[in-house]
């Protein structure tokens, strides 16, 4: 077995993130969805935007297979409620606890919308949604 030399071990690998507009323009907005809840942050981790409560990611958008794609951090009730819906995928790591959207399929901001808050929602401290209560 031949030794991993610089710049082709899988870890070091890292894409680009390469869009359409219009997957750009989402990925705009969405940021800014994002990064308007408490405490969070972006961070990018294996060469897409994560989005960060405090600590924990609670959203992300990524590339699955050349098509641009939003994962949510979400409960069990939640997956099933969207199992079998053709615009949803299971994300391929997260032991489950994940969904994704297709970004590049019929959109619905309010779903989105809905989806990234009930996301925030399961990784942020009390702090976090006391705040994010006060605001509604």
């Amino acid at each position: 077995m031949s030794k991993p030399t610089p710049g082709n071990h899988p870890r070091e690998q890292k894409k680009e993130l390469r869009l359409t507009c219009s997957a750009d323009g989402i990925l705009h907005e969405f940021r800014a969805l994002c990064l308007s809840l408490p405490e969070t942050s972006e961070r990018n981790s294996w060469g897409h935007p994560n989005f960060l409560a405090g600590q924990k990611t609670f959203a992300t958008f990524e590339q699955f297979h050349g098509r641009p794609s939003i994962a949510f951090r979400l409960g069990s009730s939640d997956i099933e409620r969207f199992a079998g819906n053709n615009q949803f995928f299971a994300t391929p790591y997260g032991r489950g606890q994940w969904l994704s959207l297709w970004v590049d399929t019929t959109f619905d901001w309010n779903l989105v919308q809905e989806l990234a808050i009930t996301s925030y929602r399961l990784v942020a401290l009390k702090r976090m949604l006391v705040v994010l209560e006060a605001r509604t």
